[in-house]
């Protein structure tokens, strides 16, 4: 779930000669009636699992009936191989990793959480003298993670909307947490990134050094998807639990403390369709093939 960019949770316990292990699970390809194998993409490892969304799998499987069972998986890679293969029932995860999971196993959303002022943000030193994003033609920019929904694709867009192509026209450079010190040291003349990053960079900077170029569009939500083939019933039981119980499983999932990006979310109906916008996004940086992570 990108870089920032409802998702991207969920949760399980192992079976217990396995927890004590410390293992990650690997169910085999048997689904279990009654048992959704669920997996977070932007999580590693059981016990950050465990950590992040404990109490939302108490919740959500007193809710529900159904008893979730964790799987850890290292990558989003991972997780789209483990749907493919039926080992996998649901993936909690962001936008632009729904649309490759989408088109290399034909998961489908289940339900999506979106994210308060879930948009992207191009801002420069406001002694820089740029005002429109169309200034940027020629200069470098700095961005997140490579990939990332709201720290890469999201600004890229917002360029190419103002008429400057991302790919040719702007040196783009994707460094990760440092975005805001490449622009403090004049390494590059804007930052594009999540606002809300934007917002924690001010926090601890001076806002009046700073001006926010354009804010960009809501961004499409985090969300559930379930693996090509999931029973119907299954499918409309995590429907009705969310829709039912939404204030109780928001509250549980945001007791971990990795999950405060989710504060004020609320949950939306979306469909394959409402994600061609990020497919429009990845064209933008000259992607036209959805089948493959940028950057792995």
């Amino acid at each position: 779930m990108s870089g920032r960019t409802i998702v991207r949770g969920a949760v399980a316990l192992l079976f217990g000669a396995t927890l004590a292990a410390g293992c990650s699970s690997e169910p085999s390809g048997e689904e279990q009636a009654g048992t959704i194998r669920l997996a977070v993409t932007d999580l590693q490892g059981m016990e950050e699992l465990q950590r992040e969304y404990g109490a939302f799998e108490t919740a959500f499987e007193e809710r529900s009936g159904l008893d979730v069972e964790f799987f850890a998986v290292n990558d989003r890679t991972a997780a789209a191989a483990a749907l493919q293969a039926n080992r996998l029932d649901v993936v909690f995860t962001g936008p632009a990793e729904y649309v490759v999971i989408h088109e290399r196993t034909g998961a489908e959303p289940i339900v999506a959480i979106e994210r308060d002022g879930y948009r992207s943000c191009i801002y420069t030193r406001a002694d820089s003298g740029i005002e429109r994003l169309d200034q940027l033609r020629g200069k470098k920019v700095a961005m997140s993670d490579i990939g990332s929904t709201s720290g890469h694709l999201g600004p890229s867009q917002m360029i190419k909307d103002a008429g400057v192509e991302p790919t040719t026209d702007v040196e783009v450079l994707t460094v990760g947490d440092t975005v805001h010190a490449a622009l403090q040291r004049g390494d590059v003349e804007a930052v594009g990134i999540g606002c809300h990053d934007y917002e924690e960079f001010m926090a601890t900077d001076d806002p009046a050094q700073y001006r926010v170029i354009e804010e960009g569009p809501i961004l499409p939500p985090d969300l559930l998807v379930g693996r090509n083939g999931l029973d119907a019933e299954t499918v409309t039981t995590i429907q009705t639990t969310f829709k039912d119980h939404f204030d109780d499983l928001l509250n549980a999932m945001l007791e971990g403390k990795d999950n405060a990006k989710f504060a004020k979310a609320k949950l939306v109906e979306v469909s394959d369709q409402d994600y061609d916008r990020v497919r429009a996004m990845y064209e933008s940086v000259g992607v036209n093939d959805f089948s493959n992570f940028l950057g792995n």
